[in-house]
């Protein structure tokens, strides 16, 4: 009798690139059992002995330790590392999902069987005829290959089988009465969350024809011209050494939440937002109750070593000191930002940054004439609203920049000094392509426009 290929190791770990996705590789002599286990629980093979979960869902933590079980008690041995043991053991807040009256095993429930549906479309089990938007998400007519026919509704985790037909002409006549002239010949567009799924799913195709020596030299430049850097792990180091910070995960897994305990301090990471969109938002209150007192956002370029002093002022008792419209919770506001404004533009002064005044503001720019600033507002000390008052950024100009890193103007006069020292004299080293050294190419499809998420899922009725 056949023995289990029990030398086989399977190690299980975060994807380096998809925010949820799982990665699977395999050790030993004998992996044979392992793949196949693994395939059973949605890992596919992306190499000779690796295999990917990337689902729609974002559940891939929950099925990976399925998998893992399964493995177990086939008598393999299994490494689950600690980032994804962290995942596995993080509670998402259901709290804001659009299905938000059912419990969390109803949710994956659904979310399981939309990804059946879109598991049957990527392998051709299920054909697409046609598609349309009907005001609120994106709605299908198709065929399985046994012959039925459905009416699907929804994207990503929230596609459902609305309308079942005996017959494509029948569905397909049903579905163009219904919407008319929405319809669109077949499948829509895949999501971002479907073309993530894909290009973790993809091995990454590669050419390197020099070493890597040779490939990235190192520069050094101000710190506003640095690459954003690592802020998944600014983020993890920052959880690691603040005990008393709690992490959470939203329903989509596309935000951590990182808490205060006395809750009157917040932060949180979008894992994936597009280069200029906004990747942080700060925020301390009052009480838990209370009003907030600043917030700042900053958006997936900033440099990293720029984020951590927001971060290190969240955790700081300079927290609930605020700059120039107060000096506590419940302080009366104080029209005159100058103490503030000296303080910011003696760094950068000093550092030869060129100050220009303005009807609306001042703004300071590095000497040397590189794409960066930081600018103060003034019109934000006559408003009663907590808007924006101080923009730090790089890049083109001010509206269209790399990177933006926006402040309250009741933003703790503390980090305000910090991130102007910070920009003054800030340096940090770069790996740039060096000349004439061939630059590795990744062959990737551009993502398609994601169609807009509804607020709820209606429900459709069933038919046959």
């Amino acid at each position: 009798m056949a023995q289990p290929d029990t030398a086989a190791h399977v190690r299980l770990d975060r994807h380096p690139q998809h925010t949820s996705a799982v990665t699977a590789t395999l050790t030993g002599s004998s992996p044979t059992t392992a793949r196949a286990l693994l395939s059973v629980h949605g890992f596919r093979a992306t190499g000779e002995r690796t295999l990917v979960l990337a689902r729609i869902d974002h559940e891939e933590p929950h099925y990976a330790q399925q998998a893992a079980h399964a493995l177990r008690a086939a008598g393999l041995t299994v490494e689950i590392t600690t980032t994804l043991q962290e995942d596995i053991d993080t509670e998402w807040d259901w709290t804001g999902h659009p299905l938000h009256w059912l419990d969390r095993d109803e949710i994956r429930e659904v979310s399981d069987q939309a990804q059946q549906i879109h598991d049957d479309i990527v392998s051709g089990r299920l054909i697409i005829h046609l598609h349309a938007h009907d005001g609120w998400t994106t709605v299908a007519v198709g065929t399985y290959r046994d012959g039925h026919s459905v009416h699907l509704h929804g994207e990503d985790h929230l596609r459902q089988i609305a309308l079942e037909f005996t017959s494509p002409a029948e569905a397909i006549s049903d579905f163009e009465r219904l919407h008319g002239a929405a319809v669109r010949p077949g499948p829509a567009p895949a999501t971002d969350t479907e073309h993530a799924a894909a290009q973790a799913l993809t091995p990454v195709g590669e050419t390197q024809s020099e070493t890597e020596a040779h490939e990235a030299a190192p520069r050094t430049v101000p710190v506003y011209a640095a690459d954003a850097g690592d802020h998944e792990a600014l983020l993890a180091d920052f959880l690691d050494s603040h005990h008393d910070w709690e992490k959470y995960r939203t329903w989509s897994d596309e935000t951590t939440v990182a808490s205060h305990e006395s809750l009157t301090r917040r932060a949180e990471f979008t894992h994936e937002a597009a280069p200029r969109d906004t990747a942080w938002a700060f925020a301390v209150y009052g009480s838990p109750v209370g009003e907030r007192l600043w917030h700042a956002t900053a958006s997936a370029r900033t440099p990293a070593t720029l984020v951590r002093i927001l971060l290190d002022t969240l955790a700081s008792p300079d927290a609930h000191r605020l700059g120039h419209e107060g000096t506590g919770p419940g302080h009366v506001r104080v029209a005159s930002p100058e103490p503030d404004l000296a303080q910011a533009a003696s760094a950068l002064l000093k550092a030869g940054w060129q100050q220009t005044s303005y009807t609306w503001g001042i703004q300071w720019t590095p000497p040397n004439g590189d794409g960066a600033g930081l600018r103060f507002d003034a019109r934000t000390t006559r408003s009663a609203e907590n808007l924006p008052g101080w923009t730090a950024w790089a890049g083109t100009s001010i509206d269209r920049p790399t990177w933006r890193l926006r402040l309250s103007p009741r933003i703790p006069a503390t980090a305000l000094q910090e991130l102007a020292h910070e920009l003054a004299h800030g340096r940090v080293t770069r790996r740039l392509p060096s000349t004439g050294a061939p630059r590795r190419t990744h062959h990737t499809a551009p993502a398609p426009a994601l169609p807009p998420q509804p607020p709820t899922l209606r429900t459709s009725r069933t038919r046959s």
